[in-house]
């Protein structure tokens, strides 16, 4: 997109729903402030949006999507094409939760979007349309295959097992950032659970237990 004063009004108003959004934060931007930024009035709003908060949601959607440029860009000149699977999940983990700090106010603005579901049922259906993109992404990042290639079963399993990691990791960095977990303690969790998992794995679990007792 380009400035403001060379888009159409519906682009003019998403532009504009989303710089407030990470300014002002999802709970704190009003109508007004966006038809302002926007340089149109306020009726454009329910005009191309039909509510509030449904451009709110468009913009924190297209701010995902630069979120999402942003985090591949880094990723490609971070993650060697000769690693193995474990150093990768670490080295893609270790960008993501970077992204934190550098994307604060895109997190704060989609757990602010987060609790405000419930009450509005339009709002929880324009996001889980949008799940399973997100989930596709992260499967075909994670698998590092093309997101064509992505199957319904894939996404539902390894897409949404990485959606619930991401969702949990930036909430308990959001509450408590000093305890959250690190791309490297996460990988050895990981690598720990899917060990316990097997028949040896349980077996080597039981044994370790038995000597620290």
């Amino acid at each position: 997109m380009g400035t403001i004063e060379n888009l159409s009004n519906r682009e003019a108003l998403l532009l504009a729903a989303r710089k407030c959004l990470l300014e002002k934060g999802y709970n704190r931007t009003t109508a007004r402030d966006i038809a302002s930024a926007a340089g149109v009035s306020l009726a454009a709003i329910g005009y191309h949006f039909d509510s509030k908060d449904a451009l709110l949601t468009e913009a924190l959607l297209l701010a995902f999507g630069e979120w999402d440029q942003d985090l591949q860009r880094a990723l490609r000149t971070a993650v060697p094409s000769n690693v193995t699977p474990a150093e990768r999940f670490e080295a893609t983990w270790a960008k993501i939760i970077a992204t934190f700090e550098t994307h604060r106010p895109l997190w704060i603005a989609n757990f602010e979007i987060f609790t405000q579901m419930i009450g509005q049922p339009a709002t929880r259906e324009i996001i889980a349309s949008k799940l399973r993109i997100a989930r596709t992404g992260l499967a075909a990042m994670f698998l590092k295959r093309d997101e064509n290639s992505i199957d319904e079963h894939t996404v539902r399993t390894i897409g949404t097992f990485h959606h619930v990691l991401l969702s949990g990791l930036v909430l308990q960095w959001l509450i408590d950032p000093a305890s959250s977990i690190s791309a490297k303690d996460l990988t050895e969790a990981l690598r720990a659970t899917a060990s316990s998992l097997t028949p040896s794995g349980r077996r080597n679990h039981a044994k370790a237990t038995r000597k620290k007792s």
